[in-house]
């Protein structure tokens, strides 16, 4: 299993159009064939309001692969991309593989 980690550095004025993207997206992720283990968003209590995680597994590279693929000609989720892009709420975004070690 591997877990594809994107670090968002979001616009803190714009948090409610950026949650209503990262709501939207779960079901996207899904129906393309991936697991979306979940979205984080900034909070007031600590750190910087402006950073935001999302997670989302995948048996391996491969499936990551046909997920890409899958999704870039998906209609929902290139409606839900363009939404937030006219918003304006993700000013970056870094893509990590990364794994999860056992407890």
């Amino acid at each position: 299993m591997i877990t594809l980690a994107i670090r968002y550095t979001v616009d803190h004025n714009k948090l409610a159009d950026f949650e209503a993207y990262v709501r939207a997206l779960p079901a996207h992720i899904e129906r393309c064939g991936a697991k979306c283990v979940g979205y984080y968003m900034p909070t007031k209590l600590a750190g910087p309001s402006n950073a935001a995680l999302g997670l989302i597994d995948f048996p391996n590279l491969t499936a990551y692969e046909r997920y890409r693929e899958k999704l870039a000609s998906d209609p929902g989720a290139a409606e839900t991309l363009r939404r937030a892009e006219a918003a304006g709420c993700i000013v970056s975004e870094e893509r990590a593989f990364i794994k999860r070690v056992p407890g």
